[in-house]
């Protein structure tokens, strides 16, 4: 049990999350879209979100600015989230764009206000649950999808909810975060996702 519970903070890290909500979108998107583009722009979002963040976290640790890739201490995750803020919206000016891949391109938007909003509380020495930050706005956004293309994702949907499940326990169970940590880390990955579906639900 110990290792199912652990093994949730690698499966879903906050850094797959981007690279997950992308990848879904691609395979629920009725529309057609050439495979090449499909190919480049996860591509893209995987460099981006994933490697440099990986490659800067390294360089990070080595100046020890930062003591593990789990962030455990909240002045830790000031840098990282700014370096990842700068990414993000190197994505949303880069990669999507709000004519071509609207939905996507507010995806990134959202995730954008959750990562500023993380970085503000993290001013105000407030930690909050990144995991749980990562795969609410997953789940959010999927259910968007849902609606967005009159497509039924229920199971796609369920599984989400049980992967949240997942992830708060995982998180309770290793002590990284407490309740209130987790909660506000749901909404904060929810929230911003909620609100920007007015520009393209």
């Amino acid at each position: 049990m110990n290792y199912f519970l652990r093994i949730a903070a690698y499966l879903f890290h906050p850094l797959l999350m981007p690279l997950l909500g992308t990848f879904l979108y691609f395979i629920i998107t009725p529309r057609y879209v050439d495979p090449e583009l499909i190919r480049a722009k996860l591509i893209a979002v995987a460099i981006i979100t994933l490697l440099i963040p990986l490659i800067t976290f390294y360089l990070l640790k080595n100046l020890n600015v930062v003591s593990s890739v789990q962030l455990e201490e909240v002045k830790e995750r000031k840098v990282p989230l700014m370096i990842q803020s700068v990414l993000l919206l190197l994505i949303i000016k880069m990669v999507f764009d709000p004519y071509d891949s609207i939905e996507l391109y507010y995806f990134f938007v959202g995730i954008l206000f959750s990562a500023i909003t993380a970085l503000i509380l993290v001013f105000f020495k407030i930690k909050i649950s990144l995991h749980q930050m990562g795969i609410a706005g997953v789940t959010m956004f999927l259910m968007a999808l849902s609606i967005h293309f009159k497509i039924n994702l229920l199971l796609w949907i369920v599984l989400l909810f049980i992967a949240n499940g997942w992830v708060a326990s995982s998180r309770l169970h290793t002590e990284s975060h407490n309740y209130p940590e987790i909660i506000t880390g749901f909404f904060v990955g929810v929230v911003p996702q909620f609100i920007l579906l007015n520009f393209w639900l």
